[in-house]
């Protein structure tokens, strides 16, 4: 059977129709009228739709539509200023943006107990087409989103338009680089992890001064949490994004606290004991899950979450979305860079043993072009010492070598046709070749990994030469680096997967444009990266030193408060 094409208005939705219509109002509310609205069931007095909405993980038949319920976004209960009862939610999903053609509605209840979000989990759509979704309440009507559905199992579907990101740091700057995201109309948006910060007001500065303030002590109780990530959602940048296309989300360290390893907390943790730490991952989870468009598989049950998962886009590409925190061992040596002997321990894990073989058997049982693995810190090596000594990050995979050597052994004996790594985390744009021997720079090419930098964290940046940054000389499978925010947006065909750098010159003003540093791709067997665009450098700043370069990189990844 032919593949089935899209429709001709698949690049017709403009992201501010939607916002426009539904436009988030974060003002308080009266207390008056939200008294009325509790003698009068099912209503409500203001706007609830301040958050936006968003859908997910989708299959060849559907996804998941989001929205949240909020009045007062910022109310220190963490429920949105809400009445304490449930309100019953009308969804619709048409096969146009001006909801001409309906193709499913149906309600769902949204109660104080979830924080008065809602998932829906629609089935039986047509594969490889876009949708539109919206939600209602009494008289109360959201923005719009627009979804699609994955190409059918048996066949390719067009080009992929994918996009990543991560780290997001509501103090550091505006979200403007969400904002020029959605404007590039991907097909699909990855967040790697980081997508709040757990951090009271002032305790993670950049210079110059955060450009915002979070709301609210640092998180460690539900309340806080949901309180958090009301904040984030209440962004219109960061709504123009997730109402833009379906998203596939994965958390690291942040989303609940700093560096945890399973049910260990930082060093330096307001939750240091065991028990406390198990009941601040349970509240961060709840509240996660509470904020995502995530599918009932992944409802949390107290302090644990099953959040790895596979999603398929057709015969073109596999998504294996990893947990790189909830079940890994300690970081070794007490974190950060070191030369550390528990980092070739060879029964240490960053997935743990059950995630390890659902990814290896998944790569066995790919059938994929693509077999891309979403994933939050460094997976390449990366010694910063020019020296005998391998200075590295406990925190990333090299800091669990066995672990990253039974994750590629995995592929290469598999035999994956093109794998590539995605990674978040690190506050820099990175793109590397994958080697069977990272110490023998003439060893096999078995792999691509690419490298987002952060929305936000770390305010500006420099733009930076890579060619003068010492981790690509002492790391020459390292092939580009640059120290700007912005995102990556992917367009993935049967012959090659081609990367866009993007970066912005500034988080501080909302005016600020996108434009692509460089240009990297992988082509169909051929594994590793191979560049075909570098901007030339803005910035003269990068005339820094070796020892500078390298303090800046360190230091952007190593935040304690």
């Amino acid at each position: 059977m032919a593949d089935v094409p899209y429709p001709p208005n698949r690049r017709s939705f403009l992201v501010t129709t939607g916002l426009v219509a539904g436009s988030a109002v974060v003002a308080g509310t009266a207390e008056p009228a939200l008294a009325a609205a509790r003698r009068a069931p099912g209503t409500l007095p203001a706007d609830p739709f301040t958050l936006g909405v968003a859908s997910g993980d989708p299959a060849p038949d559907g996804f998941v539509i989001w929205t949240r319920l909020a009045l007062r976004p910022l109310a220190e209960d963490g429920l949105g200023g809400m009445p304490d009862q449930a309100f019953q939610v009308r969804w619709e999903v048409a096969s146009d943006d001006r909801f001409r053609k309906i193709e499913r509605r149906g309600t769902a209840n949204a109660r104080p107990e979830s924080a008065h979000s809602v998932h829906v989990e629609l089935k039986g759509l047509r594969h490889g087409r876009d949708y539109w979704y919206r939600f209602r309440v009494g008289d109360h009507v959201s923005p719009v989103g627009r979804a699609l559905t994955a190409p059918r199992d048996d066949s390719f579907g067009p080009e992929l338009a994918m996009a990543f990101v991560s780290c997001s740091q509501f103090e550091h700057g505006l979200f403007t680089a969400y904002r020029r995201l959605a404007e590039e109309h991907p097909d699909l948006i990855l967040h790697l992890g980081d997508y709040q910060y757990e951090y009271k007001k002032g305790s993670y500065t950049i210079p110059g001064g955060n450009v915002r303030d979070h709301e609210g002590p640092e998180t460690v109780t539900l309340a806080g949490y949901r309180q958090r990530h009301a904040q984030y959602k209440s962004d219109l940048d960061l709504q123009a994004a997730h109402a833009a296309a379906p998203w596939l989300v994965i958390w690291d360290d942040h989303e609940t606290e700093n560096n945890w390893a399973a049910e260990i907390p930082e060093a330096n943790s307001d939750t240091p004991d065991p028990a406390d730490f198990r009941e601040r991952r349970a509240a961060a989870f709840q509240a996660y899950y509470e904020n995502m468009p995530l599918r009932r598989s992944s409802v949390p049950h107290g302090p644990e979450m099953q959040l790895y998962r596979r999603i398929r886009w057709g015969r073109l590409a596999n998504f294996h979305m990893l947990d790189t925190r909830q079940y890994r061992d300690d970081q070794g040596c007490g974190d950060g860079y070191k030369d550390c002997p528990a980092a070739v321990d060879p029964q240490r894990s960053i997935t743990g043993d059950a995630q390890e073989k659902w990814l290896i058997d998944g790569f066995r049982r790919s059938t994929a072009r693509w077999d891309v693995i979403g994933q939050q810190v460094f997976f390449a090596q990366r010694d910063n010492n020019a020296g005998p000594l391998k200075v590295t990050s406990m925190d990333s995979w090299d800091g669990y070598v066995a672990s990253r050597d039974r994750i590629t052994k995995g592929w290469t004996d598999a035999g994956v046709r093109n794998p590539v790594v995605l990674t978040g985390d690190v506050h820099a744009h990175w793109a590397s070749d994958i080697k069977a021997d990272f110490d023998d720079p003439g060893s096999r090419t078995i792999g691509a990994e690419l490298v987002c930098s952060s929305i936000t964290t770390g305010g500006d940046g420099t733009d930076s030469n890579p060619a003068a940054h010492p981790f690509l000389q002492i790391n020459p499978h390292l092939r580009f680096y640059n120290n700007q925010r912005g995102y990556v947006i992917s367009r993935i065909g049967k012959e090659e997967m081609r990367s866009d750098f993007k970066t912005l010159p500034t988080v501080r003003t909302a005016d600020a444009q996108a434009s692509t540093k460089a240009t990297f791709v992988v082509e169909d067997r051929v594994p590793g990266v191979k560049q075909t665009y570098l901007r030339p450098l803005a910035s003269t700043k990068s005339a820094r030193s070796a020892d500078d370069l390298i303090r800046e990189t360190v230091e952007n990844e190593t935040r304690r408060p």
